[in-house]
C-alpha cells in the first residue's frame, strides 16, 4: 500500500461495522471482506445510521464529517460493539485501488433508559416520578397527578405542609420502608436561593421554595429562631395559607438584605435545640392547643403571646406554667414538642 495524490474528488459512504471485524486485528482486509462486515438495520427497524453526512466528497485527502446519529444500540450483534467505516462509494471509481478506512470499535447505548432516569440530586421542577420509588406513568404517579403533584416541589411543599395527606395520597401500597427512601431521596434537591413573600395587613412571612418557613415579622415584630417556637399554631396557620395561596405569592432572588436564616439549611431542629438548649417561656397563641388540633384564623397576634417573653438559656428539659398551661420541649415526644421540624427551615 502506498499513499498518492488523487487528482479528482472522490465519493465517499460511511457504513457501520461489526466490532470483532478485522479478525484478529489485522490491518490487511479484502475489499470483499470489508463489504461482508457492513451491519445492517435489524427487521422492522430504521437505517442504522441516520445524517446528513453519510456521503461525502474527498477533496485533497479531507472529507468533513458532521452529526451522525446511530437509530439502534449495538446490543443485538455477538460483539456488543460497532465501527464506522468509510470506503468509495460503489460504482463512482474507477481508478487505482482505495483501501476502506475504520474506526476503533465502540457500544452504542439508547436513550430509553436515560428517559425514566432518576435524578442525583432531583431538581424542584423535575416531574415527580424522578423520585426513587416513583415510577413513571405507575400507580404513585398517577396518585400524586390526581391531586396536582406534579413536580419535586410539589411533593416537597405538601411534604412540610400537610405530611399525612402525602401518605393518604400514596396509600398503603408505599410501604414505610418505600417512603423513607423516597423523602430522602427528595430533601437532596437544591433549593437554590429563591424566597416567597407571604402578606398579610399585620405580617409578613418568608419562605423557602418549599414552604418552610425562613423568616416572621408580625406585627412589627421580627422573630428569630429562638422565639418562634413560641408561636407555632399561629405560624402554622399562616404556612397553611401561604401553601393555597403559592401561585400569587411575590418571589424574590435571594434573600432579604434585613431578615435571618431561622435555621442554617440542612441543620435539623433537633440539631439546633441541642446546641442552644433554650426553653421559651410565653403565653400560647391564641388558637393554640397542646393537641395541636386547632389553628387560628389569620390575624393580630394577641399582645400577651409575647409581650413577657422570657428565654432562660442552658435548660433544655423541663415544663414551661403560664395561667395553667403547660407545654414543654422534648425530643421523644412529637406531642410535646414545640418546634415544628416541618415548618421551620431545617428539616432536611
Amino acid at each position: 500500500m502506498v499513499s498518492t495524490y488523487l487528482p479528482h474528488p472522490l465519493k465517499i459512504e460511511v457504513v457501520v461495522l461489526d466490532g470483532d471485524f478485522p479478525s484478529n486485528g489485522s490491518s490487511n482486509w479484502t475489499s470483499e471482506e470489508f463489504d461482508s462486515n457492513i451491519v445492517k438495520e435489524r427487521t422492522g427497524k430504521r437505517p442504522l445510521l441516520a445524517g446528513d453526512c453519510l456521503t461525502v466528497t474527498l477533496r485533497d485527502g479531507f472529507a468533513p464529517i458532521g452529526e451522525i446519529e446511530f437509530t439502534d444500540n449495538s446490543s443485538w450483534i455477538r460483539s456488543r460493539k460497532f465501527r464506522l467505516g468509510a470506503r468509495v462509494a460503489p460504482g463512482s471509481y474507477q481508478g487505482v485501488k482505495i483501501r476502506e478506512a475504520i474506526t476503533e470499535a465502540f457500544v452504542v447505548k439508547d436513550h430509553r433508559g436515560e428517559l425514566y432516569k432518576k435524578h442525583h440530586p432531583p431538581m424542584l421542577q423535575d416531574e415527580v416520578w424522578r423520585l426513587e420509588k416513583i415510577g413513571k406513568d405507575g400507580a404513585f404517579h398517577r396518585k400524586l397527578a390526581a391531586d396536582g403533584i406534579n413536580t419535586v416541589q410539589d411533593f416537597l411543599k405538601l411534604s412540610v405542609v400537610d405530611r399525612q395527606k402525602l401518605r393518604r395520597i400514596l396509600g398503603p401500597g408505599m410501604s414505610e420502608k418505600m417512603w423513607e427512601v423516597t423523602i430522602k431521596h427528595a430533601r437532596t434537591c437544591d433549593l437554590g436561593n429563591n424566597h416567597f413573600i407571604f402578606r398579610r395587613p399585620n405580617c409578613t412571612i418568608t419562605l423557602n421554595p418549599i414552604c418552610q418557613i425562613v423568616h416572621a415579622m408580625i406585627d412589627g415584630n421580627s422573630y428569630s429562631n429562638k422565639e418562634l417556637p413560641s408561636i407555632r399554631g399561629y405560624i402554622e396557620t399562616l404556612v397553611r395559607q401561604a401553601y393555597v395561596e403559592w401561585n400569587s405569592l411575590e418571589e424574590v432572588a435571594g434573600f432579604p438584605s434585613d431578615s435571618t436564616h431561622l435555621l442554617t439549611q440542612g441543620e435539623p431542629v433537633d440539631q439546633y435545640l441541642n446546641q442552644h438548649q433554650t426553653t421559651v417561656k410565653s403565653f400560647p397563641p391564641l388558637g393554640y392547643s397542646t393537641d395541636h388540633n386547632r389553628y387560628i384564623e389569620t390575624g393580630n397576634v394577641p399582645s400577651n403571646a409575647y409581650n413577657n417573653w422570657k428565654i432562660t438559656s442552658n435548660h433544655y428539659h423541663g415544663a414551661a406554667v403560664e395561667q395553667g398551661i403547660q407545654y414543654s420541649i422534648s425530643e421523644s415526644s412529637s406531642d410535646g414538642e414545640i418546634t415544628s421540624k416541618s415548618f421551620i427551615n431545617g428539616d432536611r
